[in-house]
């Protein structure tokens, strides 16, 4: 699990939201206020949506976030079948992780990972 995950506020609109989206490695935003889960933002959320519109209104909960608790080969399993790479991690509601299936479906992504990549795209 990413214990760090980029995360956005709730005044983030949705011509911000469209703008990270297009990094091809962001697949949602997560929206926290005072460290709180609103809402998982996704590109599908946004068509049709004002630029200058709040963008966690369009977004979900349900079916995008998991439990930290949550049987990792059930919660594993059931990301394959529904063809989900990305899922929030919640403990009560707060934001703990976001867990981030490899693209090659082996594996999960991991803090270092992420610091690894975004260092080599800074070179």
């Amino acid at each position: 699990m990413i214990r760090f995950p980029k995360i956005c506020g709730t005044g983030t609109t949705v011509g911000q939201a469209r703008s990270y989206l297009l990094d091809d490695h962001v697949h949602a935003l997560l929206i926290v206020e005072d460290g709180l889960l609103v809402a998982v933002v996704e590109r599908d959320d946004l068509p049709g949506a004002p630029d200058g519109d709040p963008a966690w209104p369009l977004g979900r909960l349900t079916g995008r976030v998991v439990g930290e608790g949550d049987d990792l080969a059930g919660v594993t399993r059931e990301m394959a079948e529904r063809g989900r790479r990305r899922m929030a991690v919640v403990d009560g509601g707060r934001l703990t992780g976001l867990l981030c299936r490899k693209r090659s479906g082996r594996g999960f992504c991991s803090d270092d990972g992420v610091a690894a990549r975004e260092a080599e795209r800074r070179r």
